[in-house]
């Protein structure tokens, strides 16, 4: 055991000594020692845990965000077949030189529709 263990060992020691009101036994000693040597190993599985379930959940997420976008994407691929579908040559014409001059704006509130209709 290094030094600091010896100094933390002595400290538990002398704590429980002082509450049991009696000394220790080598096996209590004994122990407390395997405690201490355990401790930083437990501590650390339990950080490793930790950070494996945050990744795994850090995947989880990414997929479904996948999932989303690909929905959303397939709705605005079926918005724009209606829409083509949906008017006549002529107007389509004066439909495209319009699509054409929108903006961002416009987009938005395409996707806002496309939103509100799944919902």
């Amino acid at each position: 055991m290094t030094d600091l263990d010896q100094a933390k060992l002595a400290q538990l020691r002398s704590v429980a000594e002082t509450w049991l009101k009696r000394p220790l036994t080598p096996q209590e000693v004994q122990q407390l020692e395997a405690f201490l040597r355990e401790s930083a190993a437990v501590d650390l599985g339990k950080a490793y845990q930790s950070m494996s379930h945050a990744t795994g959940i850090l995947f989880e997420n990414a997929v479904s965000a996948q999932q989303q976008q690909n929905t959303l994407s397939q709705a605005a691929a079926n918005q724009g077949v209606m829409q083509i579908y949906s008017v006549d040559t002529t107007a389509a014409a004066g439909a495209t030189e319009k699509i054409a001059q929108t903006g961002v704006p416009d987009n938005l509130t395409s996707l806002l529709t496309v939103l509100r209709a799944f919902g």
